[in-house]
């Protein structure tokens, strides 16, 4: 058995919803022949930072480093919205890919987003949009959802052409509901699909 090629989920989450759609994107990952989830998260950032992270969180992924993204056939990444924009501990993370953007390590690779907000209009579409824009500096090619997924028509909770999301409430209150799951799956298996092509010459 040939060795399996890995999509690397990236991800930043505070209250676990995010997290929770990295692991539905994960699954989605793996139901394509010869590919595997790699599901890395990045530490949080403080103004003054008291102390440094440890090297392993308590729980949940492991922390990224430079050479999960080196290593990867693709790339999927999210964050809760913060003022319709990613979370700062994951952009943190991708402004120190300076030299891997030089270098062109992510060029040509299938890439995607998803994202957790409160509400119906926290930013959801804005926060994905901008989520792309990096990766599209480093010369990914972006890979969304599209309207053959027909949970994308019936959602009344997340999901937009853009990527997958799930809409939390207020108060943490929502689940991510049947249609939520069904597209963070469908993007993973998108960005899979998409990288396994590649790899393939398709």
């Amino acid at each position: 058995m040939g060795q399996m090629s890995e999509i690397l989920v990236l991800y930043y989450s505070r209250n676990g919803k995010t997290a929770q759609l990295a692991r539905l994107v994960a699954r989605g990952v793996e139901e394509v022949a010869g590919m595997a989830a790699r599901v890395r998260s990045v530490p949080p950032v403080a103004p003054v930072t008291e102390r440094a992270a440890p090297p392993e969180p308590d729980d949940g992924a492991p922390y990224a480093t430079l050479a999960d993204l080196r290593e990867c056939a693709g790339l999927v990444l999210g964050s809760p919205t913060r003022f319709g924009n990613m979370a700062a501990p994951l952009k943190h993370f991708l402004d120190t890919t300076a030299a891997d953007w030089i270098s062109g390590t992510l060029a040509g690779k299938p890439a995607a987003v998803f994202t957790s907000t409160s509400t119906h209009h926290g930013g959801q579409e804005t926060t994905l949009v901008s989520m792309m824009l990096p990766l599209l500096h480093h010369g990914m090619l972006i890979v969304g959802i599209p309207y053959t997924e027909a949970a994308l028509k019936r959602t009344t909770g997340g999901g937009s052409p853009y990527g997958a999301s799930h809409v939390s409430g207020t108060s943490d209150q929502h689940a991510i509901g049947d249609d939520e799951r069904a597209l963070a799956r469908a993007l993973g298996t998108r960005v899979a699909d998409v990288a396994a092509k590649l790899e393939r010459g398709a």
